[in-house]
């Protein structure tokens, strides 16, 4: 292990096992090499809405905490979580503050959050989603971008031919990144492919995107610039002058924030209002220990899985504005 608290073990990389996919995903798919089982609870479209994730073993486990960083380490293989497939509005994430950090729709004053489709974008343009075991911390001041990290696990646009499914757990391989400052915090957008992707052979770094998907990077910045304008927020900003960095950077990057989270869950960081719970990671002496039992009663608490609600018909309005 390296440059880590000694409190953590690496898991070796969890097998898992689907037994039920949401409603838009049922359809076997022949490109997943990862079996898993994500846990429908409340209604889509609502509120109440939750995505759970359960081990090969059927154990509910964190897609935060539990799921190991790394698919092949000695490649730099990672596991990245999805969130949000390609096309998309709903602005689904991993909920660092509930109890097994299953996916849920982001909420403002009361309301489902959903992007804008600020043209000429609809939805998100890549697969979105976190890369798990990893943190951006708030109380790190990157050297790089001069603002601290957001709290929340790093960020990955996976930019490969295939939609991929709400809670699908993918191995990518990382090509460049991106430092996005949000709001004043460091929000780092990394870009990866599917290692499964029929194209990946030919990606391996951040030149290749610009040379192979020419216009995607321009694209991709003039995206996480305006995305936020049409809620009354000013564009981001971004450093290093909007440029993307390449691979090398990235994977230290990935790194760096591997290692907040280890510090994070051996307790040498303070967690705040993050929940640290998970099922196979910390020791049965730590507070972060969550039981079988208890996992099970925390995802009994939730509502079981209900009657699809409808989306606004807002969700497909284009937004317009005069670049500044």
């Amino acid at each position: 292990m390296r440059d880590g608290p000694s409190c953590y073990q690496p898991v070796a990389a969890v097998v898992f096992r689907r037994h039920r996919q949401p409603e838009a995903a049922k359809t076997r798919n022949p490109h997943l090499n990862m079996s898993f089982t994500v846990e429908e609870r409340g209604n889509p479209n609502s509120l109440s809405y939750r995505l759970f994730f359960k081990n090969g073993e059927g154990k509910y486990i964190s897609p935060f905490h539990d799921i190991p960083i790394y698919a092949d380490e000695s490649q730099n293989i990672f596991h990245m979580v999805v969130e949000v497939p390609r096309w998309t509005n709903a602005k689904m994430e991993i909920s660092t503050k509930d109890v097994l950090n299953p996916i849920k729709q982001d909420v403002k004053k009361g309301k489902l959050r959903y992007v804008a489709n600020v043209f000429p974008h609809k939805g998100y343009i890549w697969n979105y989603g976190a890369i798990p075991q990893t943190w951006e911390d708030p109380a790190h001041k990157d050297k790089d971008t001069n603002c601290c990290g957001d709290n929340d696990p790093i960020d990955v646009c996976e930019i490969g031919s295939r939609v991929c499914i709400r809670g699908e757990v993918i191995k990518v391989k990382v090509l460049g990144i991106l430092a996005m400052i949000d709001e004043g915090e460091t929000d780092w957008k990394v870009i990866a492919i599917n290692v499964e992707d029929p194209e990946a052979n030919e990606f391996n770094n951040i030149s290749d995107v610009q040379r192979l998907k020419p216009g995607y990077l321009e694209a991709t910045v003039d995206w996480f610039r305006r995305y936020k304008v049409p809620d009354g927020k000013p564009e981001n900003r971004f450093a290093f002058n909007e440029e993307f960095k390449d691979k090398d950077f990235a994977t230290e990057v990935i790194k760096s924030t591997h290692n907040f989270w280890k510090a994070l869950i051996c307790q040498q960081t303070k967690a705040g209002e993050l929940n640290c719970k998970n099922t196979c990671v910390s020791a049965g002496d730590s507070p972060y220990c969550c039981s079988a039992d208890e996992a099970k009663a925390a995802v009994g608490e939730t509502c079981p899985r209900g009657k699809e609600e409808a989306i606004p018909s807002s969700v497909d309005k284009w937004f317009y504005y005069e670049r500044k």
